[in-house]
């Protein structure tokens, strides 16, 4: 997942996840590593974060992980 320090997105994505039993969470911290920003940009076309990967499939952000969530597709992704 890529986030901020200071994102309240982000730590409400990590929140959802955590109570979907998700272990761990790669964090790229692109307030901490600039050059990460470009690279998010570049695979995602977003600017803003959280930008959220599940595995290799790209999720999107807070937003498209709550609409996930609620058509219930997101514990089935967790499932894999």
């Amino acid at each position: 997942m890529y986030t901020t320090g200071f994102c309240p997105y982000c730590k409400m994505a990590e929140s959802l996840l955590l109570s979907k039993g998700v272990q761990e969470i790669e964090k790229i911290r692109i307030d901490l590593e600039p050059a990460q920003r470009g690279l998010m940009m570049e695979k995602t076309g977003r600017r803003t974060v959280p930008q959220i990967y599940i595995g290799e499939r790209y999720v999107g952000g807070y937003d498209d992980l709550v609409k996930l969530d609620q058509a219930g597709e997101l514990t089935v992704l967790l499932a894999v």
